[in-house]
């Protein structure tokens, strides 16, 4: 499974501020995390985001996202985000850092 490079590339470009980033493949596209800990990812044409089981629900009543279901089943705490919601550099910057926040607050792996 194919994933978006140009969205891939705009996302590294918002995570080239943070510490400790590394690239995984992963979910059939490209992880990115932060001292080990995923915190987003492209899967398609699609972000993907670890908000974390207590920001989960709020989350998914924000405009574009919706439920991880890579396996068929929702993964809580885990959320894609449709390509309309990151069109722009601030909606995608504003979405990684709910990543980028969830995965700075687990220790280290």
């Amino acid at each position: 499974m194919a994933y978006d490079e140009p969205l891939a590339e705009r996302v590294r470009e918002v995570l080239a501020g943070h510490d400790g980033v590394a690239e995984k493949k992963m979910f059939g596209g490209l992880c990115l995390l932060i001292n080990g800990n995923m915190c987003c990812g492209v899967v398609e044409d699609r972000l993907m985001v670890r908000v974390g089981p207590e920001a989960y629900e709020a989350t998914l009543a924000l405009p574009h996202a919706r439920e991880m279901d890579f396996t068929g089943k929702p993964l809580r705490g885990m959320v894609y985000v449709d390509a309309a919601g990151v069109r722009t550099q601030d909606d995608l910057y504003a979405w990684i850092e709910r990543g980028a926040a969830f995965a700075g607050s687990l220790p280290p792996e």
